[in-house]
């Protein structure tokens, strides 16, 4: 027996995002919500709860449920747009199209969990179905086009890596939702779900009502959205915030349009206002201020408190100078808050939280932050040798399905290479006796494509932070290196692992993620001063790449040191920071020393642990894309 799903209005918190998915419900073309946030904070449980809110749908005269359709990350694009009938081309020989998952999900919920590590050219397809309200097919000798409206939403995990920022445009709103520090809240979640684990079916029934109610005000705002009127007062409200924030594009815009149409129909209101613009910002234009994966996501409230201000006072001197025919449609409607709604209901709710933020980790005595990070820049590009197969990426070269032909190969399950497979046959065309102009293929002529592409790999940077490197200028330079490194390893696809290396010890400051902000974020957190363990560093370097093959085999690694190296502290500092580069080498482990030294006399101490890496060298100075154009190439 199946058990009912946990109801919409059982959900605790988390206003934001079930009023994001409300407006996308009620106005589709929105362009769906992506949802950010930590594990564990009901991401799934409440887009599986919308989708059973939905209204019914009329299909080829049969009234069906809304679907909630989900999409799996390893979904091949034939299973998400569809393909060729290969039963009723080998049965019928008709050429008929087999709808994919897009059709599936036309007028109700595509739901997309780990957006994040869904392919790009999967995230390009999806969107623009969603965007377009239609899915166009043009392949295997079939054109074929179908409706896919859908309200589409993805779910990520930031710490497992970001959305490229021209897909995390693509989304109409996003929303972050952490769990709440509120004890009382924390409880209330608690006990909902036992009671629901321990009877589905009753703690349904008791939320059924409310459900019900949530239900019928989208079929409601969704009738009404048409009539609602959105005048030239409120547009220009709108353009003039979009262009305050600076957002790329008109998309913005657009998107800020129909969330605030849609939130005046959730409200019952005839007319946009300054509070549905307002809600309409703080759900469409976070993610869109994000230039750079280190910029901090959301949105300040005094800036955008500044902004509405701003685009009030365009508003008005607008209308006084020139006033039009639709100046009488943003009149006061008296709010429509929507009174006696269910206490689960959101409502228009704007600028606030149901969670506290954690307190800021306390200063050890004695402990000295990092120098403000230097001017960032664009890295030179560092590439592991010879060809991998790893996950895809940018940096690499690798053995890829996707990738451009380089030769053909008699392996199986390569896919065709035609012309060695031709060429194989003739060579033999004769002794087969050749007649009539025919060609003569034989099983054992078939060459499969060998393809390469890029990959991404595992970065391990190893970042002294020692007295020695703890000159304010210098340890600046450093740390704005990496943050350049760190981006350049975001555009790449790379996952990326911290080490600084100060005082008696090395310290994983951060273990390998996708998640390149993480670690700009610990990095302006590292703490310098005190002797230079290098041993320490190089040794928890290769304990790290070592345990990820475990996790990881086909992910090559690549360790970047950025030292000056002046290896101090136990007996022998120097020559056992030189046997630990070695045994990097001896792993076959690609690397390269960044070398930091400065001033006049230079004593080549981090050429000389290059040497023992068996790795690439290249000056801090010279990191500079700019400045270099060569790649470096890591040793292998």
């Amino acid at each position: 027996m199946q058990h009912p799903g946990y109801p919409f209005s059982a959900i605790v918190g988390q206003e934001q995002l079930r009023l994001s998915l409300i407006l996308c419900a009620v106005h589709p073309g929105i362009g769906g919500v992506l949802v950010r946030g930590e594990k564990g904070t009901a991401k799934s449980t409440v887009v599986r709860a919308l989708a059973a809110l939905l209204p019914a749908v009329d299909d080829e005269g049969v009234t069906r449920p809304a679907r909630l359709v989900e999409l799996p990350v390893g979904a091949t694009e034939d299973r998400v747009v569809g393909s060729l009938d290969l039963e009723k081309v080998l049965r019928d020989g008709e050429r008929a199209f087999q709808p994919g998952l897009l059709a599936a999900a036309h007028r109700g919920v595509l739901y997309v969990d780990e957006v994040n590590l869904l392919h790009d050219h999967l995230v390009d397809v999806l969107l623009d179905a969603a965007a377009m309200g239609r899915v166009h097919i043009e392949r295997d000798g079939v054109s074929h086009s179908h409706p896919a409206q859908f309200v589409l939403v993805g779910t990520m995990n930031p710490e497992e890596g970001e959305l490229r920022p021209q897909l995390l445009d693509r989304f109409g709103l996003a929303v972050e939702v952490t769990a709440s520090r509120n004890v009382d809240t924390r409880m209330n979640v608690v006990r909902r779900r036992l009671n629901y684990e321990q009877n589905p079916e009753k703690f349904a029934a008791e939320y059924a009502d409310s459900d019900g109610e949530i239900a019928r005000k989208i079929v409601h705002a969704r009738a009404a959205l048409a009539d609602v009127v959105l005048d030239d007062t409120e547009l220009r409200r709108i353009v003039a915030l979009c262009a305050a924030f600076d957002v790329d594009g008109m998309r913005a815009d657009l998107v800020v349009a129909r969330t605030a149409t849609a939130h005046a129909a959730w409200r019952g209101a005839d007319a946009v206002d300054e509070s549905d613009v307002r809600v309409a910002a703080e759900l469409a234009l976070p993610h869109r201020r994000r230039r750079d994966p280190f910029d901090e996501p959301g949105i300040d409230e005094s800036a955008l408190d500044d902004a509405m201000r701003d685009a009030a006072e365009q508003a008005e001197s607008s209308a006084e100078s020139d006033p039009g025919p639709d100046d009488d449609g943003g009149g006061d409607d008296g709010g429509g808050d929507g009174g006696g709604e269910p206490q689960p209901d959101p409502g228009p709710q704007s600028g606030t939280s149901s969670t506290d933020k954690p307190d800021a980790p306390e200063r050890k005595p004695g402990e000295r932050d990092a120098a403000t990070p230097g001017e960032k820049f664009r890295a030179r590009s560092i590439e592991v040798p010879g060809v991998g197969e790893g996950a895809p990426g940018r940096r690499s070269r690798a053995r890829s399905p996707q990738g451009r032909v380089v030769r053909s190969t008699t392996e199986p399950g390569k896919g065709l290479h035609l012309v060695g497979t031709l060429f194989a046959a003739a060579e033999s065309q004769v002794a087969r006796g050749r007649q009539s102009g025919r060609f003569v293929l034989q099983p054992s002529d078939l060459r499969g494509a060998v393809r390469e592409g890029r990959e991404g790999n595992l970065i391990v940077f190893v970042v002294d932070a020692s007295g020695s490197m703890a000159a304010r200028d210098r340890l600046s330079a450093v740390t704005g290196a990496v943050l350049s490194l760190l981006r350049d390893a975001y555009q790449r696809r790379d996952k990326v692992a911290v080490i600084t290396v100060r005082g008696r010890d090395a310290e994983l400051v951060l273990p390998p993620t996708s998640s390149v902000d993480v670690a700009a974020t610990r990095l302006r957190r590292m703490k310098t001063g005190g002797r230079s363990p290098l041993a320490q560093g190089f040794v928890t370097a290769r304990d790290v790449v070592l345990r990820e093959k475990v996790r990881d085999p086909l992910r090559r690694a690549l360790v970047v040191a950025m030292t000056d190296g002046r290896a101090t502290g136990g007996p022998d500092p120097v020559g056992r920071a030189r046997t630990a580069a070695s045994r990097i080498a001896g792993d076959h482990i690609g690397s390269v020393v960044v070398d930091c030294e400065s001033g006049m006399v230079r004593l080549g101490l981090a050429a000389d642990f290059a040497r023992h890496l068996r790795g690439g060298y290249v000056r801090l100075a010279d990191l500079s894309a700019e400045r270099v154009a060569a790649v470096v190439r890591a040793a292998a």
